[in-house]
């Protein structure tokens, strides 16, 4: 099932596994663990902006459908099927869907800095699932020459019923921040895991507080000395009667003694702004803009694209290059062959952007009616698979003809020819011609020349 062979290369690995590795990350900086600064996985990861960022992230590269590309002669990328990896494209095992999958992949890779993800091959030696494992049960190991096994321990959920030592030919291995070792990858939890630490401290005072009716402490003055289990009883006596549940009833006090209440204190009337300073630290970590995951500070809507290209270049654009990278290295593509997500699910223009896109493309010329329809789903129409440009357009190469010739701009009409004015014949009984009618004459044997020339 598994297709692990070579059992001299597994017991070596085991003998170095015992004698070598290198230094785990458990504390969120030296010396936290001696100082009993503990950074608490499970409260880390319950913390709402730590949460929101995990979730977000994992969810947006899930939603992204994989496409197996194909570089034709022409070199241009097309749509490409395989036998062997269209189908896990689809459905990467038989109990996740595709985009549960990338979650499991994602939501371990920030998490815990890794993801590993197990191939199950056939009888044929063909892959026929992919399955993402636990990171907390799975540790690299290198062997003496440089070899590197993952140890997996026992995992009913992937028929694993004992501990085995995988090579790393089986295993897909997503890891970032590799600050200590180029096989131990870091979670953004490793610089923020005191700040959400900090900001769910200020979470549980201040359920606390308001489960004492939202008011604040007080102090019972006594007159006189009072003996250590007689102020110890009058407290008790307060705190059980007058606080938590029973905060705002009416309290009675006797010989003297008073109840002062506590100011807030400055620190307490900040919390809000201590837990916006905790989200954006959080979101700085994880490279996610703030807007994502406090509504508050939402920009404007102007250029909803712009906002998503920022979000996509500055956070979500290395874990997809990673991922197309792994899985191309994985199935042994050659160059013109390629896995990509479809960004188009992801970046998506509202309304009136994308037909003002479509418009300036089909009017450039490079983009024909018909892609432009089908991007919109919207059936072909007839003559519009040609890109067309309007008539007066004229190519580079007839401008450049022109501009060669002796006279670019000259025109190859004839020269307008003036005629001569007549010399009539002078009549004894007739009088000289007025300037009015010389002039209709000689407009008169103008216009007869032209048109025997024409």
């Amino acid at each position: 099932m598994f297709g692990f062979r070579k059992k001299p290369k597994v017991e070596k690995a085991l003998q170095a596994a015992n004698s070598g590795g290198w230094r785990r990350i458990f504390e969120s900086f030296t010396g936290a663990w001696q100082r009993n600064i503990e950074v608490d996985a499970t409260t880390v990861l319950a913390y709402h902006a730590v949460f929101s960022c995990i979730s977000l992230i994992s969810a947006d590269i899930a939603k992204m459908p994989l496409l197996l590309k194909k570089k034709l002669n022409s070199g241009i990328w097309a749509d490409h099927s395989d036998i062997r990896i269209s189908p896990l494209l689809r459905k990467p095992n038989s109990f996740q869907t595709r985009m549960q999958f990338f979650e499991s992949w994602m939501n371990s890779k920030l998490s815990d800095g890794n993801t590993y993800v197990l191939k199950l091959r056939d009888e044929n030696g063909i892959v026929k699932q992919l399955r993402v494992l636990d990171f907390n049960k799975v540790t690299p190991y290198v062997t003496d020459d440089g070899e590197i096994f993952y140890q997996v321990r026992p995992d009913n959920v992937h028929g694993l019923e004992q501990q085995v030592m995988v090579p790393a030919r089986e295993i897909i291995h997503d890891r970032f921040n590799c600050f200590f070792h180029p096989l131990c990858g870091l979670s953004p939890i490793y610089a923020c895991g005191l700040t959400a630490m900090q900001g769910d401290a200020i979470l549980t005072n201040s359920a606390n507080h308001f489960k004492n009716g939202g008011k604040p402490g007080g102090v019972i003055t006594v007159p006189g000395a009072v003996d250590q289990d007689k102020a110890r009883e009058i407290k008790q006596s307060w705190d059980e009667g007058y606080s938590g549940a029973n905060a705002g009833k009416t309290g009675l006090l006797a010989d003297g003694a008073s109840f002062a209440t506590i100011a807030m204190t400055a620190v307490d009337a900040q919390m809000v702004e201590q837990l916006k300073l905790t989200a954006e630290i959080i979101c700085a970590t994880f490279h996610v803009p703030i807007y994502k995951v406090n509504s508050a500070a939402t920009p404007s809507y102007n250029n909803i694209e712009a906002l998503d290209q920022g979000y996509y270049s500055q956070c979500l654009q290395t874990h997809i290059e990673a991922i197309e990278l792994l899985l191309d290295e994985s199935f042994e593509l050659d160059e013109k062959t390629g896995i990509e997500m479809d960004l188009n699910t992801l970046i998506r223009m509202d309304t009136e952007g994308r037909y003002k896109t479509y418009s300036e493309a089909i009017g450039a010329g490079w983009l024909a009616p018909n892609q432009a329809r089908r991007n919109e789903n919207m059936l072909p129409v007839e003559g519009g698979d040609t890109p067309y440009l309007q008539q007066q357009n004229f190519a580079l190469a007839a401008l450049a003809k022109r501009d060669g010739s002796e006279n670019p701009f000259g025109s190859t009409s004839q020269p307008e020819v003036t005629p001569e004015p007549a010399n009539l014949p002078e009549d004894d009984n007739s009088k000289a011609l007025s300037d009015h009618e010389q002039f209709m004459v000689k407009a008169m044997l103008k216009g007869l020349l032209t048109h025997e020339r024409t």
